[in-house]
């Protein structure tokens, strides 16, 4: 390498030569002096050749620019790491609806008998009349249907809700979700929900209506559905569920969120935030909760009693749709005017005392075991 190097010197007259990476040189009387340079840097790769008659000069470059790896696998840990926090945050809300609907299972099956049997026992006859005839099981009757409509429901209706709301934070620019985009998120969250986990609520209410033994499971009522009354027929109901769930998500979620914020920025509030980051890692889950226990249960159980009083119509109306065949199929209007003139006003709210009963600690169960899990899975804010 040192004898090509004296040699490009005594070629050139020169005692610099820009020979440093390597190259191909050639020499002439003719046409003096021609040079191929490959150089590299972290942002791609070049090549250039030269030709010099002494003086003139006649330059080519090619470029080859590799792009750079960090950014895809920053771009890449970051979609994972959202992917992953989805999936956690999906979780919280299946496993708050799992619990909270086993637990209250029994006022759920009092409040079907009421809507969609149009029972008209008083409450504890019809107690002691679901104990005499199907045993203690009997309140748990197509309890495993409704985990499998309200955990996907419940997961989807509090992720959407917390992802609604940030995307109008943004949008607006505020400091601090309003009240107003609170009750948007939540409304818009409950017909997200209530489009994507209908069938499974059609076929539920099925189930549980008079001839729905024979049926057999979740299967088979599908299956029976689909064959007797076609597939939109899972959609029954469709139009009164988005009616009652659009309010009914935002007064929910409203409600708690407005309670949870006026809290906060209590003093009380205030001095609890200020305690916990100063305890930090010395926590445990359910000290980690912001509002503590007694407030959540308390402030969910508000919620909740809120949204199903606001628009227990509408179910009632919905209950019904979805108890029609092909044959006698009315619409959302006339099911209920004939609901009203068969029962009254009052008939709009049959049932509503174990609905209410069974709301209270559903809602307040649901609202714990949702903040519970997001501590215990560390979710992140959307």
């Amino acid at each position: 390498m040192k004898g090509l190097e004296k040699w490009i010197r005594d070629s050139t007259g020169s005692e610099s030569t820009g020979f440093l990476n390597g190259g191909l040189f050639l020499e002439s009387n003719s046409f003096s002096f021609v040079s191929l340079h490959n150089t590299k840097s972290n942002k791609g790769s070049s090549v250039s050749c030269s030709l010099r008659p002494r003086v003139g000069f006649l330059c080519v470059t090619l470029s080859v620019k590799d792009k750079g790896f960090d950014g895809e696998e920053e771009d890449l840990l970051e979609k994972q790491g959202g992917a992953l926090n989805t999936t956690k945050h999906l979780w919280a809300g299946a496993v708050a609806a799992m619990v909270s609907r086993t637990f209250v299972a029994p006022l759920e099956r009092l409040k079907l008998e009421y809507m969609v049997r149009g029972e008209q026992k008083h409450l504890v006859e019809l107690i002691q009349s679901i104990a005499a005839s199907q045993g203690i099981k009997g309140f748990w009757k197509g309890n495993f249907v409704n985990i499998l409509r309200t955990a996907p429901f419940k997961a989807i209706n509090f992720y959407a809700y917390e992802k609604y709301r940030s995307q109008l934070l943004k949008l607006t620019g505020n400091q601090e979700t309003t009240n107003y985009e609170r009750f948007i998120a939540g409304a818009a969250a409950g017909i997200t929900a209530t489009v994507l986990c209908i069938p499974m609520d059609t076929i539920r209410t099925k189930m549980v209506a008079p001839g729905g033994e024979a049926l057999g499971g979740v299967i088979d009522a599908f299956r029976h559905m689909i064959e007797t009354e076609g597939f939109f027929s899972l959609y029954k109901g469709l139009l009164p569920s988005i009616i009652s769930m659009a309010p009914s998500g935002a007064v929910f979620y409203g409600v708690y969120d407005i309670l949870k914020s006026t809290y906060l920025h209590s003093p009380n509030g205030r001095k609890r935030l200020q305690h916990m980051k100063e305890a930090g890692d010395g926590l445990n889950a359910l000290e980690q909760m912001e509002l503590g226990t007694l407030r959540t249960l308390m402030y969910g159980a508000i919620a909740g009693c809120c949204a199903e009083a606001a628009t227990y119509p509408f179910e009632v109306v919905r209950r019904q749709l979805q108890m029609q065949v092909r044959a006698t199929k009315m619409s959302a209007a006339a099911t209920f005017i004939k609901i009203v003139d068969q029962g009254g006003i009052p008939a709009l709210y049959a049932g509503l005392t174990p609905s209410l009963l069974q709301v209270l600690p559903s809602a307040a169960i649901s609202y714990f075991v949702y903040e519970l899990m997001k501590i215990v899975l560390k979710v992140e804010p959307e």
